[in-house]
């Protein structure tokens, strides 16, 4: 007997459960560009989950642009420009990288891939919180690594987010400037990515657009929950939660 109803939209079948999932996946997307990290990281393998790897990657990456905005609308005065500026030049080099490798890897090589990225990450973001800031400079070249890093993530797998978390944190930026940098510079980069899945991986096509546009309601919803959220967590313990979230995200995607 058939517990889950099939239907149609857009083309894609899905079941009850599968179209919460998609549901689900815009609310932690609106979360997550409002400031509660690894939120869009657990969305990434609940998307992958119900569409397969490389074209759930072409239907989160229009997601993510409607909540970037969302984000970049209501923390746009706290931008720290003097990190964007050193960032975007090679997260665009990034991104070109991540074209061309996603093009030559399965889904098994693409997660083992991405989760030594997270993990190395995270694992940096506590040494740093441990008391070793002075051991990685307010440098050139670091930010110039970081920005290769998050634009390569950012194209294969839609998962920046903890490179970018890497980098800022390391950095001493408050939470508000913290947030409003990664709202600007993920708007920029993801924007920047479109037409290379349009015209290059095809994962991005009206269907796959109208799809996103009916999630637009709940990426609304977790931009809102996602303030709310934030408002309420002290600026001392705001760092420690980013790295807490990532690494919650990291184990979701991992297992």
């Amino acid at each position: 007997m058939r517990s889950l109803l099939l239907f149609t939209l857009f083309s894609y079948d899905f079941t009850i459960q599968g179209f919460a999932f998609l549901l689900l996946v815009g609310l932690l997307v609106g979360m997550a560009k409002t400031g509660v990290h690894g939120a869009g990281m657990m969305a990434v393998p609940l998307l992958a989950a119900v569409f397969g790897g490389h074209a759930s990657a072409g239907l989160m990456l229009p997601m993510l642009v409607m909540a970037d905005v969302m984000g970049v609308v209501y923390y746009h005065r706290h931008a720290s420009w003097k990190y964007l500026r050193r960032l975007f030049p090679w997260a665009a080099a990034g991104v070109l990288l991540g074209t061309v490798f996603g093009n030559y890897v399965d889904d098994e090589t693409f997660r083992i891939v991405m989760g030594i990225i997270i993990a190395v990450s995270i694992a940096i973001m506590i040494w740093l919180e441990r008391g070793h800031k002075q051991d990685i400079p307010d440098s050139r070249l670091f930010g110039w690594v970081s920005g290769v890093a998050a634009g390569f993530t950012s194209m294969v797998g839609n998962l920046a987010g903890s490179v970018m978390a890497v980098y800022l944190l390391s950095m001493r930026l408050p939470k508000n400037v913290y947030i409003g940098t990664t709202a600007w510079f993920f708007m920029v980069v993801n924007w920047f990515k479109v037409p290379f899945h349009v015209f290059s991986w095809h994962t991005i096509t009206l269907n796959s657009f109208l799809l996103d546009l009916l999630v637009l309601p709940a990426i609304g919803i977790g931009a809102w929950l996602g303030i709310i959220i934030v408002r309420q967590i002290p600026e001392r313990v705001y760092r420690w939660f980013v790295i807490v979230m990532t690494l919650v995200a990291a184990m979701f995607m991992l297992f």
